[in-house]
């Protein structure tokens, strides 16, 4: 009943599902893949057919042969216009935040620009018999301005349509990773987050509470069973509040205190200003494992030091650890799955350094969670 009230079965028919997610990652790889070359060959279709096409219902050969270096300059320019909005601009107006302010400054720098070259007086035309007496409202626009103006907009609407359309599918292929990553972590969450070494040494250090008849017993039991009961309901969530994950990591760390002695000294400060902050399960848990993973040792001293925090809805994680485990060991492929899970939640929304110092571990995350 108690293996049934934890989900174990749930885990175990999940199991076999779980060799095939790499499968499905290969194949939504590939579809970006897809994606990319496609946008290749659009480009090369509009720089060898779409504007020359369109650059020759003017009279291009005329002015190429008296303003060789204007036709140049605004061709360049045009292109230019073209690979910016592809680049830069379109993928800017898709995000949050500073990058659109860049993204509109851009747009109109390069209307200023493109009014500009315009404005460039090439000649003055003979005047036209036919105008004699005509009061005209707007001022006479020559040719090549038409002509400078008109393909600008070409290069404008088709480098945005095609913009647009990429970053649609990148934003829909996201969406198919966040999903899928998700399912593939709460599966993990049953195998790996609370791992067998872990309970089974903190059953056994609470069994020894009670032996003892020690006072600190039925609250570690009750510990556990909170923790245990949270891991079986967020896996079923996407987001949970900041302060849930909060008291999850204090009882994570309280019972790794009762299962340690003491050679391990533990350093865990919480400063958070908004707890009904939304953060999906389990996102720092990793780096806090890890830390007792490869930071303890029964007979020579260490310490381990844990600090959170929260201001103005950016999360920070730093931890410290020694390093008593092989180096070379396969002990940090937890940590790279959470990378990849940070890259897909948080694209440019975070930030994660890990570096190793004189036998020490030390990682800093940080988390715009208003993203």
């Amino acid at each position: 009943d108690l293996a049934k009230s934890l989900g174990i079965e749930e885990k175990v028919c999940f199991a076999g599902w779980v060799k095939d997610m790499d499968s499905f990652y290969g194949a939504d790889m590939s579809g970006r893949s897809r994606m990319k070359n496609i946008s290749i060959y659009i480009d090369i279709v509009f720089y060898l057919m779409v504007l020359p096409v369109m650059a020759m219902i003017y009279p291009v050969e005329r002015w190429a042969q008296h303003f060789q270096w204007y036709v140049i300059t605004v061709g360049v320019w045009l292109y230019l216009i073209y690979i910016l909005n592809r680049v830069l601009i379109v993928p800017y107006l898709f995000r949050k935040g500073k990058y659109q302010i860049v993204g509109v400054c851009l747009i109109v720098l390069s209307i200023v620009l493109t009014y500009i070259i315009s404005r460039v007086n090439l000649y003055t035309p003979k005047p036209n018999i036919h105008d004699v007496g005509v009061t005209r409202v707007l001022p006479i626009v020559q040719q090549y301005q038409q002509a400078v103006w008109s393909l600008f907009m070409i290069v404008e609407a088709f480098s945005f349509a095609v913009g647009l359309l990429i970053e649609a599918n990148l934003q829909k292929s996201r969406r198919m990773a966040v999903e899928t990553e998700r399912d593939k972590a709460n599966i993990e969450l049953y195998k790996a987050q609370i791992n067998p070494h872990f309970m089974f040494n903190t059953l056994n250090s609470i069994y020894g509470l009670f032996l003892t008849h020690n006072v600190r017993a039925l609250e570690s039991l009750e510990k556990f069973i909170s923790m245990i009961r949270y891991i079986h309901t967020t896996s079923r969530s996407n987001y949970v509040q900041l302060s849930d994950e909060v008291d999850y990591v204090r009882q994570y760390v309280g019972l790794q205190e009762l299962r340690l002695n003491e050679m391990t000294a533990i350093k865990l400060e919480i400063d958070i200003e908004n707890s009904k902050l939304r953060i999906p399960p389990m996102i720092v848990m990793t780096f806090i494992e890890n830390c007792f993973k490869h930071g303890t040792s029964p007979v020579e001293r260490s310490t381990i030091i844990i600090h959170i925090s929260e201001k103005d809805s950016t999360l920070t994680l730093t931890t410290q650890n020694r390093i008593f485990t092989n180096k070379n060991a396969n002990g940090h492929t937890g940590l790279a799955n959470c990378r990849k899970r940070l890259d897909i939640l948080y694209p440019h929304n975070h930030m994660l350094r890990i570096s190793e110092k004189q036998d020490f571990f030390h990682v800093k995350l940080t988390i715009n969670l208003s993203a």
